[in-house]
C-alpha cells in the first residue's frame, strides 16, 4: 500500500512540474537552456496526441513513464531555485482552482507531422521493394 501512496505523489509532482514549466516558460527571467528545455517537454507533455499511443502494449505507456520524468528532472535542475519557486505556487494555485490542465495544440501538430513524415519515409523506403517483389 505504501509504494501505492508513494506512486500517486510521484505522479502529482510531475504533473505539478509539468505546469510549473508552463509557467516558467513564459517568464523573461527563466534562462534560454532551461526555456528551451521546457518548451519541449511541455509541448510533448500537454500534447492530447501521444508520441506513443498508449494503446500499443508496453511502449505506449513508455512515455508517461519515463521520457516525461526525465524532461523534467533535467529541466528543474536547469531552472534558477527562485523561478521554479514561484511558478511552482503559481501551479499549485492553478490547480487549487481546479482548473483543467492546459492543452498543448502546437505539439499535436508537431506529433501529427512527425507520424506523417515517418510514415512517407517508410513509404520510399518500403514501397519500391514491395513492388519489385509482386
Amino acid at each position: 500500500m505504501q509504494l501505492m501512496v508513494r506512486l500517486k505523489l510521484w505522479a502529482k509532482t510531475i504533473k505539478r512540474d509539468v505546469l510549473t514549466l508552463w509557467f516558467a516558460y513564459r517568464r523573461p527571467d527563466t534562462p534560454l537552456p532551461a526555456k528551451v528545455m521546457g518548451l519541449l517537454v511541455v509541448t510533448y507533455a500537454l500534447s492530447p496526441i501521444d508520441l506513443i499511443p498508449d494503446f500499443v502494449p508496453v511502449l505506449g505507456y513508455l512515455d508517461d513513464l519515463i521520457i516525461v520524468p526525465i524532461g523534467v528532472y533535467i529541466t528543474v535542475r536547469l531552472m534558477p531555485e527562485v523561478i521554479l519557486t514561484d511558478c511552482r505556487r503559481e501551479a499549485e494555485a492553478w490547480f487549487a482552482a481546479r482548473r483543467g490542465k492546459p492543452k498543448s495544440y502546437v505539439g499535436a501538430a508537431v506529433i501529427v507531422t512527425l507520424w506523417i513524415v515517418l510514415a512517407w519515409l517508410a513509404w520510399e523506403l518500403f514501397a519500391e521493394p514491395i513492388r519489385a517483389a509482386l
